[in-house]
């Protein structure tokens, strides 16, 4: 998938996402997910930090 189609998904899903949920429900799930991707680039991160420090 590139990333125009990657863009267009996403896109897409948040619009039927928004569609079958409450306005409640919808921040949750927002709030949910922005914590999810935070806290996967904070573990890539920390990896990387680790892989770096080894090679030193």
């Amino acid at each position: 998938m590139n990333s125009c189609e990657l863009v267009t998904f996403i896109t897409a899903l948040a619009c039927a996402i928004s569609k079958c949920y409450t306005e409640e429900e919808v921040a949750i799930l927002a709030a949910a997910i922005t914590q999810l991707g935070d806290t996967l680039a904070t573990i890539l991160t920390q990896k990387e930090i680790c892989e770096s420090d080894a090679e030193i």
